[in-house]
């Protein structure tokens, strides 16, 4: 119902108040529309550009929220005369040009061969975006790896991603936003190539048109796709070598024409891969020295296929198929002497294997329609449907030793199988048009997500598989979110303003069965938030500009936090799952200032209520379990700094500096309140030595800090170099790098909580060796009109 209430405001305020726009049609000296022209508007004063835009496929641009006064237009286009027009003199009503012609350039441009490359950073008004093809130290990384070395970004020892030292970043995948989360996300994340990846964009403060979730806002990754006409891709190969061999393979291509464009990618990866983790535990006054070693082997395969259709100059029809498949087996090995206190040597000793094999499928389709005409209205709508199912079995033998280890004092082995199924719809409108001389947008959307979590549970007896009553279970989770938002964005002389506001109504139920009685068998909820957000941002000069931006955000815990039911890791550890646990709120506030659309300083102030962490408690004597729980209120205030510049033609460089201090205050008895001062740090420099060779030096640094309010970690980093060789006019592409050189990335850290301390110290073998080849097949050389059309990525980063 108050959905229906803002639509009527929204026609009310359409009808009343008016729109002011220039619009016209460039065309060539044969009346044939010319796309992807730059009309500028320029005043006639002081020559001072006030605002640009890109005509359509019809030839035709629009340009709106224009005061009044006198400006000149120029308009250029590749292959082109550029074109100054006479005064235009802008009153209360819209101005239609008619149809200007362009005369064509007098050398020939029967073929053209672009050479167009953005930058690797580019620090834009509403995001911060990492072009992956141009960082050659991404060679071979995976899309979770990549993200490490994103602006801004820092990956914890938990595999949580922090922007602003906050944790609770959403992820999105080609604008739209992931429907796995925790663990699940990570493993999809670690099986696709970050060669098939474009770029990164980091957004810190959404507006009200994104969803709510997301502490610190949202990272999308945007897969490649080629927008010009013709057909052309890529083949790639790599080889990584950690502890062991890894190898991926790529092929993905591009065709398209004015009608239609069918784009896709295949990608695997397999090899195997390490890890560590010792933790340090006292408790009860014994010590338990736990020290696991695991290898994992690893097959997955990926595979995108998209199809659009261009109906006409306003209309778009498109369909994305994703899906992700993977098999996987990994074996651990734990040992834990266990000393009583008073004793240098161990009583007993647990040796205890975990051997896991996974079965993940991951299929994702997406419809779309997209309208947008010359006058500003412009109309999406999508569908989506997924189905993600995982199958795991996971064998267990723990064996009880004698302190010398000669004679063993008891043995269990635990057999699980613990399949996942999650089904997942969601679908969503945004429209936009002009109002009041600026734009106003308003959408809704509606999604559904389904999972079953089984979790079968068996006692292995004389080779018998026996089931256990009292840990099978099957935890049932389905979760409703309405929302509804609108927006507005207008610009006045040197400011420019937007505000909006987003309504979020959750429905949740969480059903535990099990052959065994229960308190906490349902859990359901039913509750309605509010989201506003909005900032004013002011143009000093032609260099100078300043923002003051606000939102407010949620981050609701996923469905494994809520599983009440506990799962085994060993004898003496296991992870429960806390289903009354409550979502947490982050209000955020920003003040950045930008010089020369470069140099980036901002200072943010974020307040977290009911903060959840992942806490380890004491239980049963000499047991331990994980679980998660609104412990604490949090407070962060970060100084981000962030520099891409170029020394000269043939080194440049990007910086990325992030001081924050967080607080945490007790909400919990059992949670000790504590504050740290973190310093985050990432540098890259790029030499570019020959036309066709390119070096790389990149490294992060990260300063002691809490993780998820309970671990006090000590510093990390790492040190990467990679160098890049064309051959066949840049067909072929070489790239051979070196990636944390002084094994800098293992972390260590402690934790209390209650009686319970832990100190512990993991990593992998993050210090590997990577080569990969790829190589482009598709005509570079490309007729005038379809040069046109490839030069638009390159003239937008200008404006």
């Amino acid at each position: 119902m108050k959905f229906k209430y803002v639509l009527v405001l929204f026609l009310i305020f359409q009808s009343v108040f008016g729109q002011q726009t220039i619009i016209g049609r460039i065309t060539d000296q044969e009346n044939k529309p010319i796309e992807a022209a730059i009309v500028s508007i320029i005043t006639v004063e002081n020559n001072t550009f006030v605002k640009a835009s890109l005509t359509k496929a019809n030839g035709r641009f629009n340009i709106s929220n224009i005061s009044e006064g006198t400006y000149k237009l120029f308009i250029t286009s590749l292959g082109f005369e550029d074109y100054n027009s006479e005064i235009v003199t802008v009153t209360n009503s819209n101005i239609d040009l008619g149809t200007i012609s362009l005369a064509p350039k007098t050398e020939s441009l029967d073929k053209v061969t672009i050479t167009a490359e953005k930058p690797m950073i580019q620090v834009l008004a509403d995001k911060t975006v990492f072009n992956v093809q141009n960082t050659i130290n991404a060679t071979g990384d995976s899309g979770f790896e990549l993200l490490r070395k994103a602006p801004g970004v820092i990956i914890d020892n938990n595999d949580n991603f922090v922007v602003e030292g906050k944790t609770g970043v959403l992820i999105y995948i080609d604008d739209r936003p992931s429907v796995l989360r925790g663990q699940d996300l990570v493993i999809y994340l670690k099986t696709i190539q970050a060669s098939d990846i474009e770029a990164v964009e980091i957004m810190t403060q959404p507006s009200s048109r994104f969803d709510a979730e997301g502490n610190a806002g949202i990272i999308n990754i945007k897969f490649k796709r080629d927008k010009s006409l013709g057909t052309n891709g890529s083949i790639a190969s790599g080889l990584t070598i950690g502890d062991f061999a890894r190898y991926n393979h790529s092929l993905s291509f591009n065709t398209r024409n004015k009608k239609t464009n069918l784009y896709g990618t295949y990608s695997n990866a397999t090899g195997k891969s390490s890890s560590f983790i010792n933790l340090f535990r006292i408790q009860n006054n014994t010590i338990f020295d736990a020290q696991t070693e695991s290898v994992f082997d690893n097959n997955s395969n990926n595979i995108r296929l998209g199809f659009d259709v261009y109906a006409n100059s306003t209309s778009t029809f498109g369909i994305i198929v994703n899906g992700n498949f993977n098999k996987s087996l990994s074996v651990s090995d734990t040992r834990t002497p266990i000393i009583l206190s008073g004793n240098n040597s161990p009583s007993q000793v647990l040796v205890a294997g975990s051997d896991t094999a996974t079965k993940t499928s991951n299929l994702y389709t997406n419809l779309n329609y997209k309208f947008k005409d010359t006058l500003g209205h412009a109309l999406n709508i999508d569908v989506d449907f997924g189905k993600f199912k995982n199958d795991r079995t996971n064998l267990q033998p723990n064996r009880y030793f004698n302190g010398e280890e000669t004679q063993i004092l008891d043995e269990t082995i635990n057999y699980m199988v613990t399949p996942v199924d999650i089904d997942i719809f969601t679908t969503r409108i945004d429209y936009e048009q002009p109002l009041i001389k600026g734009i106003f947008s308003i959408g809704g959307k509606y999604s559904k997500i389904k999972t079953d979590n089984q979790f079968d549970f068996f006692d292995r007896i004389n080779g018998q598989d026996i089931i256990n009553t009292e840990r099978t279970n099957d935890f049932l989770y389905k979760e409703q979110i309405i929302a509804a938002y609108i927006n507005f964005n207008k610009t006045l002389s040197k400011f420019n303003l937007q505000f909006g506001i987003r309504l979020e109504h959750t429905i949740s139920d969480g059903q535990l069965e099990s052959l065994q009685q229960n308190t906490n068998n349902q859990v359901k909820r039913d509750y309605t938030d509010w989201f506003p957000s909005g900032g004013i941002t002011y143009q000093l000069n032609q260099k100078n500009s300043l923002a003051l931006i606000y939102s407010k955000r949620i981050q609701r815990p996923n469905y494994q936090s809520l599983n009440p039911f506990e799962y085994k890791l060993d004898e003496l550890s296991f992870r429960q799952g806390n289903p009354f646990l409550q979502p947490q709120y982050t209000d955020n506030i920003k003040l950045s200032h930008t010089y020369n659309y470069r140099l980036t300083i901002a200072i943010s102030y974020s307040f977290i209520e009911d903060f959840f962490a992942q806490i380890t408690e004491a239980v049963n004597g000499n047991q331990n379990f994980i679980t998660t729980r609104n412990v604490a209120n949090q407070k962060i205030i970060n100084l981000g700094i962030s520099f891409p510049s170029k020394f000269n033609d043939w080194w440049s460089y990007y910086a990325s500096v992030n001081a924050f201090r967080s607080i945490y205050e007790a909400t919990n008895p059992d949670f000790v309140s504590t504050s740290q001062n973190t310093l985050s740090l990432y540098v890259q420099n790029t030499f570019k030595i020959t036309n066709t060779f390119r070096a790389e030096i990149s490294g992060w640094y990260s300063s002691p800090t809490v993780w998820g309010g309970t671990y006090e970690t000590e510093s990390l980093g790492a040190l990467n170099i990679a160098f890049q060789k064309t051959f066949l006019n840049d067909k072929l592409n070489a790239r051979l790098s070196f990636n944390d050189i002084l094994y800098t990335i293992p972390w260590r850290g402690t934790t209390q909580f209650g009686t319970l301390f832990i100190d512990g110290n993991g990593g992998s073998d993050s210090r590997q060796i990577r080569f990969n080849l790829t190589y482009n097949f598709g005509n570079n050389e490309i007729k005038k009109a379809r040069s046109r059309k490839t030069s638009i990525e390159d003239e937008k980063n200008r404006i």
